[in-house]
């Protein structure tokens, strides 16, 4: 436990990849950043839920994705999709991760040909 609240789960993007590979229909993958930044970089597959339209779709997050399916949860970094983690934990998803590093990380380590920034 960590500030009170349970430590996180994070998966690498690696293992995103390796799960988009062979399992893509038994996961969920939403990207938090904001409309400007899938602008510059993007990975398929992720639905976009944008930090800053929180109270457009948070109402029917549960209806839109099922809460206890494995969902993966990115942004550039890792913080704002730790952020997210938390919230959908509070509101009864039991398989959420962080994807540690964000798109930086996956950039960097998987696919050169998307963006750094």
């Amino acid at each position: 436990m960590t500030n009170g609240y349970p430590a996180l789960a994070a998966t690498d993007v690696e293992t995103l990849v390796q799960r988009i590979e062979t399992d893509l229909d038994a996961i969920q993958l939403i990207d938090v950043r904001e409309p400007h930044e899938l602008e510059i970089a993007s990975v398929p597959h992720f639905v976009n839920l944008p930090l800053s339209q929180f109270p457009a779709w948070s109402p029917t997050i549960s209806t839109q994705f099922d809460p206890h399916a494995e969902t993966i949860v990115m942004c550039h970094m890792g913080m704002r999709s730790a952020q997210m983690c938390q919230w959908l934990s509070e509101q009864g998803f039991t398989n959420v991760k962080n994807l540690a590093g964000g798109i930086d990380a996956y950039s960097r380590r998987i696919d050169r040909s998307v963006p750094i920034y």
